[in-house]
């Protein structure tokens, strides 16, 4: 145990206050799950990076960062089969790198969710606009506030429910992903994907216009085809059998993103072109009513069934960021109020705190979801760094430890999950300086509460602090 923690005292019903659903989860919802935390990366928010790198520049940034994230999902396989709390991120690193490293693992992941829904409420209110289902003198953040209040209060029905609901909603924008791979693929243009003129910068050609520095500005948003899909493990004290089906779930889930992501970044720019395709907020419906027409019946469904898609990766955002904040207040990271659970076993607070602090924001950058965005990656990027190295860690440390799953080529694969990382979180100061550093000063500030208070009352009880405890009595023993 760490000499420089210290455990508050808790009243005995401490624990049965902050209980979640056990059983609601098998793996086939985990890997749906772990769809929808993603799939609203495939319907907006990518095609952003067209106009940081162009075609060429995004191509490669998503080859890299799938690849980070292949060998990082790997290591989570491992670590959730292994360590299976709802602290997922903060509980991996709790137990590798002591109670700041978890902790600061835990606020990053805590960024990153926070951030996401705010941005997708943007990217929302932009597919809405292009239905022309709303009146024009609607303003967007009624939209934001629409979606914040009917998906947390779904949350704060119950787990089970709000997961069955999900898995339906990314089913259905699946079948719009699939419907537009067959729609397009007849229309494909490969001189559309390099229809941005080269910028003269350090490295710039017809395949990466913007150069060196575009393609760095472009890792933000091929992480955009990915991010969050690490959130699986969040639902491990909620799921049937967390040691074989957090694996399964989340490895398939991957899987499915990989096939998806590159698909429409061939397909979409492919029909409309990159130039265009850069600044759409709307771009796979935008991209056939390029080819079918303003009045397409196949873009009007991708449109709404699009919305399908960017609220399924809202609603399960909002799951993710509840329980990542959770376990952080239940065990005393954070204000324990934080974790208290309702009657329905959902941590109440925990859903409405960062649901408001998101609609906020999203007010506050006036529909400029890329903003966000690169907070959100921001936060990510500095948690696959701890992610990463607490696999590495835990393998050099604990190599006996009982794995319910190990991660094809060890240390060696999250190494380089780990190299990629670490470039990526340079990359979102190559996008927007001032974002980025907003994020790690409200990071710095997290962890100046840590240090200052919040290790002072940490609560031994709470399952990530038990596992660290038990690591400590046994190597008392030896």
């Amino acid at each position: 145990m760490s000499k420089n923690i210290e455990y508050g005292n808790v009243d005995e019903h401490y624990l049965e206050k902050r209980q979640l659903k056990k059983g609601a989860a098998g793996w086939i919802l985990l890997a749906g799950l772990g769809v929808a935390y993603v799939i609203s990366g495939d319907f907006s928010g990518w095609n952003l990076g067209l106009a940081e790198g162009g075609w060429g520049g995004l191509l490669i940034a998503f080859l890299l960062m799938g690849l980070m994230y292949v060998c990082m999902v790997f290591g989570l396989a491992e670590l959730s089969s292994t360590l299976p709390t709802a602290g997922a991120g903060y509980g991996f690193a709790r137990r590798a790198l002591g109670p700041l490293g978890g902790f600061a693992t835990g606020m990053a992941i805590l960024i990153e969710y926070t951030m996401a829904p705010a941005a997708i409420s943007t990217f929302i209110a932009g597919y809405v606009q292009a239905l022309g289902i709303l009146p024009e003198s609607v303003p967007t953040w009624t939209i934001y506030l629409v979606a914040y209040a009917v998906f947390i209060g779904i949350h704060l029905w119950g787990v089970g429910e709000a997961l069955r609901l999900m898995f339906v909603i990314t089913a259905v924008a699946v079948i719009a992903l699939i419907v537009f791979v067959v729609a397009a693929v007849g229309h494909f243009d490969a001189s559309n994907l390099f229809d941005i003129e080269p910028t003269g910068a350090l490295g710039s050609s017809a395949f990466m216009p913007m150069g060196v520095s575009g393609l760095l500005a472009s890792l933000v948003f091929g992480i955009w085809f990915f991010l969050a899909v690490e959130g699986v493990p969040l639902a491990a004290e909620e799921s049937a059998n967390p040691k074989k089906d957090m694996p399964r779930g989340i490895i398939t889930a991957m899987a499915v993103l990989v096939v998806f992501g590159a698909l429409m970044l061939l397909l979409v720019p492919g029909l409309a072109g990159a130039s265009a395709m850069g600044e759409s907020d709307n771009p796979l419906p935008e991209a056939l009513r390029t080819i079918y027409g303003e009045n397409s019946v196949l873009a009007t469904f991708v449109n709404w069934a699009g919305l399908a898609g960017l609220i399924a990766s809202f609603f399960s955002i909002i799951f993710a960021y509840s329980r990542q904040l959770f376990a952080l207040s239940r065990a005393g990271y954070l204000p324990k109020w934080l974790s208290l659970t309702g009657k329905r076993k959902t941590p109440v607070l925990a859903l409405i705190v960062p649901g408001t602090i998101g609609f906020i924001l999203a007010i506050a950058v006036d529909g400029n979801g890329g903003v966000l965005l690169n907070v959100a990656v921001f936060g990510a990027t500095v948690s696959y760094v701890l992610l990463n190295l607490s696999h590495i860690r835990l393998r050099v440390k604990e190599p006996d430890l009982p794995r319910g799953y190990r991660t094809p080529g060890g240390v060696v694969t999250t190494s380089i999950a780990l190299v990629l990382a670490s470039v990526a979180v340079i990359a979102t100061f190559f996008v927007d300086i001032l974002a980025a550093g907003i994020a790690a000063g409200v990071f710095l500030i997290a962890l100046a509460y840590f240090w200052f208070y919040s290790r002072h009352h940490l609560v031994a009880s709470a399952p990530e602090e038990e596992f660290a405890q038990i690591e400590a009595a046994e190597k008392g023993l030896k």
